[in-house]
């Protein structure tokens, strides 16, 4: 399985991919963007995705897709 998430680091919005920083000093809305196109690319090649996403207020969304 593989991980993608939007956070709020270090006053920017960044996208991890299973935990490590791969996109940062963006928009809200390029993040989730961003993390969903690379979940939706992940997802083609057969693999399992959780899509975590950051709202503005901390909370948080899941989603998972696949098969573990």
């Amino acid at each position: 399985m593989v991980q993608f998430a939007v956070a709020l680091k270090d006053g920017d919005w960044t996208v991890f991919k299973d935990g490590q920083a791969t996109a940062g000093g963006l928009s809200r809305s390029a993040a989730v963007q961003m993390a969903k196109d690379l979940a939706f690319a992940a997802e083609e090649n057969g693999e399992s995705v959780e899509l975590l996403l950051q709202g503005y207020y901390g909370d948080l969304k899941r989603k998972v897709t696949g098969a573990e």
